[in-house]
């Protein structure tokens, strides 16, 4: 698949408008790849698309936990950082084949190569002066139509890049 979008994301509320339009466009199950440096804005993104889908309290980063489970009204949402294993055997200790998530959110997820399911969507970070550019890649017919779906939303068109 190699539909992408770019957008600038000038400040910090864009990257939330970013996540709350990830989750009023989301399929009902998916698993996105956070791609950036530290800093890039990949928990932010996390954290404002589980608010949007109405993840109530406290919201942490898995840093040192790895993997936090958040209750969704349909299902379960998965937030995953792997930024502190070293290859994807480790993965077997989170017991990610215990049940299915309906939402993945996996940070680090070079680090997980051959553990994780199939990719849907990659949204890759980086830092662009005061703000943030973010580069969505579709990695699936699911993930085109998720891009497609984003595409449309009309308060998001004024950070297209062309």
């Amino acid at each position: 698949m190699t539909t992408m979008i770019e957008l600038l994301l000038p400040e910090a509320e864009s990257t939330d408008l970013l996540g709350q339009a990830l989750a009023q466009t989301r399929p009902a199950q998916a698993v996105v790849h956070l791609q950036g440096d530290l800093g890039a804005g990949k928990s932010t993104l996390a954290r404002a698309l589980l608010r949007a889908l109405g993840v109530q309290g406290s919201i942490r980063s898995p840093t040192y936990t790895l993997i936090e489970r958040y209750p969704l009204a349909d299902g379960e949402a998965w937030h995953l950082d792997l930024y502190r294993i070293g290859d994807a055997g480790e993965l077997d200790f989170l017991g990610l084949d215990e049940a299915s998530a309906d939402l993945w959110l996996v940070e680090w997820p070079e680090r997980g190569v051959g553990g994780l399911p199939p990719v849907d969507l990659v949204v890759a970070l980086e830092i662009d002066g005061y703000g943030r550019r973010a580069r969505l890649q579709a990695r699936s017919v699911k993930g085109e139509a998720w891009l497609q779906r984003l595409g449309q939303m009309a308060h998001l068109q004024p950070f297209f890049t062309p």
